[in-house]
C-alpha cells in the first residue's frame, strides 16, 4: 500500500499561485511515476500532470502548460505541483496519485493505483 496526503491548497485571487504538496509514504517512492489529476464540480476527473520515477520526464495536460510544474524529491518522497497564473478554470479539487513506474509517463487515471483524499484550490 501506498498511503498519499496532499496539502497547500486554498483560496487564491486572479492571477496567483500556489504549490501543492503530496507527501507518500507506505513503499519505495521511486517505484511509482507521480501525477496530479484535478475533478471541478459537475465534471469528469482530468488529468493536470505527471512525472516519471526518476523526475527525468514531464508530462502537461495543455490546459496547464507554461502554467503548472511537476517535481518531486526522492529524499523526502515528496512530489509538488507549482501553479502560476491562476484562473477560475483552475478551480478544483485536486488530486495527487501513484502509478508503477513501467508505465513510463500515464495520463489515464486508469493506470494509477493509489490516491491522496485531495486538496481544495479556489480561485476567486
Amino acid at each position: 500500500q501506498v498511503q498519499l496526503v496532499e496539502s497547500g491548497g486554498g483560496l487564491v485571487q486572479a492571477g496567483g499561485s500556489l504549490r501543492l504538496s503530496c507527501a507518500a509514504s507506505g513503499r519505495t517512492f521511486t517505484d511509482y511515476a507521480m501525477g496530479w489529476f484535478r475533478q471541478a464540480p459537475g465534471k469528469e476527473r482530468e488529468f493536470v500532470a505527471v512525472i516519471t520515477w526518476s523526475g527525468g520526464n514531464t508530462n502537461y495536460a495543455d490546459s496547464v502548460k507554461g502554467r503548472f510544474t511537476i517535481s518531486r524529491d526522492n529524499a523526502k518522497n515528496t512530489v509538488y505541483l507549482q501553479m502560476n497564473s491562476l484562473a477560475p478554470e483552475d478551480t478544483a479539487v485536486y488530486y495527487c496519485a501513484a502509478a508503477w513506474r513501467s508505465w513510463g509517463q500515464p495520463t489515464s487515471g486508469d493506470l494509477y493505483s493509489y490516491w491522496g483524499q485531495g486538496t481544495q484550490v479556489t480561485e476567486h
